[in-house]
């Protein structure tokens, strides 16, 4: 049995059952582009709500910024967002390109806990039904069985 990662924790390499948010999100970094072992089911929905939250303050500078300095044109009657809407889109777009690969990751791990392989996560490039498909393999309890991947 390998050392523990800490007081109380499991090494990296295995899941966290039971991981609180700042557990999640610190080991969700630290792993950033490991696909192989497993991830729980509270890593995983800890990591969701993060990056839901996380999403809406970006989005939230975005708006603001757009409104702070709208330029009202009286002839058209049209409006234009205030030039510090790109701040927000910039952080915005930062944000996603620095996540795509720890998110395909965990989601990766996450599938392996369920006992699923994880390839399936290219279940959600497919239109309409393929991101629903994989919410809900996601939302599979943890399997003994998928200790193989880990």
């Amino acid at each position: 049995m390998p050392p523990a990662a800490g007081p109380g924790q499991p090494p990296l390499e295995w899941p966290l059952y039971g991981a609180s948010f700042t557990q999640a999100f610190v080991r969700y970094w630290k792993k950033y582009a490991t696909f192989t072992g497993r991830a729980s089911l509270s890593e995983f929905w800890w990591m969701r709500l993060a990056y839901f939250l996380i999403g809406m303050v970006l989005v939230v500078i975005m708006i603001g910024g757009a409104l702070v300095g709208v330029s009202y044109d009286p002839v058209t009657g049209q409006s234009r967002p205030g030039p510090l809407i790109a701040v927000g889109a910039i952080l915005l777009v930062l944000f996603l390109l620095a996540t795509i690969i720890p998110d395909a990751a965990l989601t990766w791990r996450r599938l392996h806990d369920a006992n699923l392989p994880g390839p399936l996560f290219f279940l959600a490039f497919i239109p309409s039904l393929g991101s629903l498909v994989l919410l809900v393999l996601t939302l599979l309890p943890t399997n003994p069985a998928g200790r193989r991947f880990g």
